[in-house]
């Protein structure tokens, strides 16, 4: 499928303004990576514009396209590839909850298991066990060149990686090492292989070589780039927005699907929660540790232990609004795989709707700028 071109690419305009303190965070989630999407397309509403995208997984997709185009084209880009990945299954279900909704959800997941997804992955002819033991195709149920090519035809690469551009970080694992590795447009030139590599789920998707190392999904370590904007920002103010695909709450199952769907979101949410968490208790620490070196003798504070503690970095204010999708009860175990056209864009409605009123919602418009530490916002709670 060819897409129209954005007049010259690969340059950036003067008035381009580029702000690495704000932040968006995109978690790994499949087919709910459109809320993401939504998420993207409220925020440049309402201008509000980051100047750093991570990502992992399919966050790394959408990451790609935001980061790999001017600003007049990502949304236009989004929807293209929302709408390739999900014109497989076009049609409405006959009830829109129900039953009826829940066995169409299924139908479309188990059709996306038996022939795959238009421009990202399509089934191997031959099953993994009749190929040589050294070739990718014998570790992976499915083939994901298209996805290369979309890549090529939604991004550009040469836009994605000038110099003053929106800086980009997308997360992956190394097979061997088992070590999670970021691939960061400030470090590195970015080509699609780093896209591919972290969303190369198994045993779905083969590795990809990268500077002949095999790479996996990043979410089999962490499903969020979020510990690594931190890492990578000790003392800068920041404003995060960190979209969540899987939510951390949710109800007792009562079959064994509600189960497997419990288990999934509970497994890709906690890492969000364990960052946020684990930061705030650590400016604690850090802010208890100045006050008390300070508080010491003069012959102390030259004591190599007191300057360590009275040099430790802290953030000058970091808000985190957290967008979190939050399952209809319709939804399965499937749907990170389940891409009909009426899903994706309930998934993208979803997002747009939850970025719109917590954008203009007063506790995020009114918060204290100037405060120190993690301060952190959940205000799509409330959504029904």
């Amino acid at each position: 499928m060819a897409y129209a071109q954005p007049g010259p690419r690969s340059a950036r305009s003067k008035h381009d303004t580029v702000d690495e303190g704000t932040v968006l965070v995109l978690q790994g989630g499949g087919a709910l990576g459109s809320y993401q999407a939504g998420v993207y397309a409220a925020m440049a509403e309402e201008g509000t514009a980051p100047g750093w995208v991570a990502g992992i997984s399919i966050g790394a997709i959408n990451a790609a396209i935001i980061a790999g185009n001017p600003p007049e084209y990502r949304v236009e880009r989004l929807r293209a590839f929302w709408d390739l990945v999900s014109s497989r299954v076009t049609s409405e279900p006959l009830q829109p909850h129900g039953d009826a909704r829940r066995w169409f959800n299924e139908f479309s997941a188990a059709t996306v298991a038996a022939i795959g997804i238009p421009g990202f992955f399509m089934p191997r002819i031959l099953p993994p066990a009749v190929f040589w033991q050294d070739d990718p195709a014998a570790v992976s149920f499915y083939d994901t060149s298209p996805l290369k090519k979309t890549l090529l035809d939604l991004v550009d690469f040469g836009y994605l990686n000038a110099k003053g551009g929106i800086r980009f970080s997308v997360g992956a694992v190394n097979v061997v090492t088992g070590n999670f590795t970021y691939f960061d447009n400030r470090e590195r030139e970015i080509g699609p292989e780093h896209i591919m590599a972290s969303g190369a789920l198994p045993p779905g998707f083969p590795p990809v070589f990268i500077d002949g190392q095999p790479y996996w999904d990043g979410g089999l370590v962490s499903n969020t780039p979020l510990q690594y904007v931190l890492d990578s920002s000790p003392t800068g103010g920041l404003t995060v927005f960190q979209v969540d695909l899987f939510s951390a709450r949710g109800a007792v199952p009562r079959t064994l699907p509600d189960a497997l769907q419990r288990e999934k979101d509970i497994r890709y949410s906690s890492r969000t929660r364990l960052n946020t968490d684990l930061y705030k208790q650590m400016e604690k620490i850090r802010d208890a540790a100045r006050r008390l070196t300070a508080k010491l003798p003069d012959d102390l504070r030259d004591d190599p232990d007191a300057r360590l503690l009275a040099d430790l970095p802290s953030h000058q204010g970091v808000s985190i609004m957290h967008l979190i999708n939050r399952s209809d009860i319709f939804n399965s175990h499937s749907k990170d795989y389940e891409f009909s056209r009426y899903t994706i864009d309930e998934h993208w409605n979803a997002g747009h709707t939850d970025a719109h009123r917590s954008l203009r919602d007063v506790r995020w418009t009114g918060r204290d700028r100037k405060c120190r530490g993690i301060v952190t916002f959940d205000l799509t709670q409330d959504r029904s």
